[in-house]
């Protein structure tokens, strides 16, 4: 196996492949992750969505927004609108904004008009006022099948794509450790993945300040306080990471069953949840 580490959209990389990707390969997956992140990323000043957030009424429609903004109608409608891709000025007063700032300046619910305010349905992504998306519920996940898919046309056999713990693979088992929330050094269970996507999400990465993290109800702007911890997985990886961010909701579990996801989440007093089709071995 050959791989391939590197540091893209704030997070490290890696990609395995029974052959070296060589220059071109490389290129051309360097490229794909630096388009989807000049058009999805809250923190450029150049991208797309910051453009709209800035006053922009519309910009050229990206070529991944079909299935990213059916993909949200889904988890908004399943979640009661606890999941928004309109979240992004909530996230920010919280600090966790472009210039990272980290300065909490209180909750403030995201737009719940969301499907009104946003229109993809042409060749431009228009917002009826200015507001900030964010794709974090599902975007990485998207990427890692972009990637993913790019890599297996490029490289025959096996293929994993690792983007920090969101993953897909393609002819490898791999045992995945579940790491506990609370203990970064222990896993509350072990996985086999086999031709399948993983994608976890926790309220211990991305935190700050007092109880404050990167998962919000958008309803509320407040901090999801029950959930610590979900993994989900799927045939791809931006259904994986859709239901990881959905199960810190009520209406996750339900949608999970729906799209024939299997899934572990964790609560914030230590209890363990799990699928009924759940193939995890659990450390209870």
């Amino acid at each position: 196996m050959v791989a391939w580490t590197f540091e893209a959209i704030g997070t490290q990389w890696r990609i395995d492949t029974d052959e070296s990707l060589g220059p071109l390969g490389s290129d051309r997956v360097s490229e794909l992750i630096d388009r989807f992140d000049r058009e999805w990323s809250r923190f450029r000043p150049d991208s797309l969505v910051s453009a709209l957030a800035e006053g922009a009424p519309a910009v050229p429609l990206p070529r991944d927004a079909d299935a990213l903004f059916d993909t949200y109608a889904q988890l908004s409608a399943a979640t009661g609108g606890a999941v928004n891709p309109l979240v992004g000025n909530a996230l920010a007063h919280r600090g966790y904004d472009p210039e990272m700032s980290l300065i909490d300046r209180g909750a403030e619910p995201a737009p719940d008009d969301w499907r009104r305010m946003l229109d993809w349905s042409g060749e431009t992504l228009t917002v009826t006022e200015p507001a900030m998306i964010d794709i974090g519920a599902i975007g990485k996940g998207r990427l890692v099948d972009l990637v993913f898919e790019l890599v297996c046309e490029i490289s025959s056999g096996t293929v994993v794509v690792d983007a920090s713990g969101d993953l897909r693979s393609r002819g490898k088992t791999m045992r995945i450790g579940l790491e506990h929330p609370f203990d970064p050094g222990r896993a509350i269970g072990i996985v086999d993945l086999t031709d399948a996507a993983l994608c976890a999400s926790a309220i211990n990465r991305r935190a700050w300040g007092d109880g404050l993290h990167h998962v919000l109800d958008a309803r509320t702007g407040e901090p999801v306080r029950i959930i610590a911890a979900t993994w989900a997985i799927a045939h791809s990886a931006m259904r994986a990471d859709a239901i990881a961010t959905a199960l810190f909701f009520d209406g996750g579990p339900e949608l999970a069953f729906e799209w024939d996801v299997q899934w572990v989440r964790m609560t914030t007093d230590g209890t363990v949840e799990w699928s009924p089709a759940s193939k995890a071995e659990l450390f209870l």
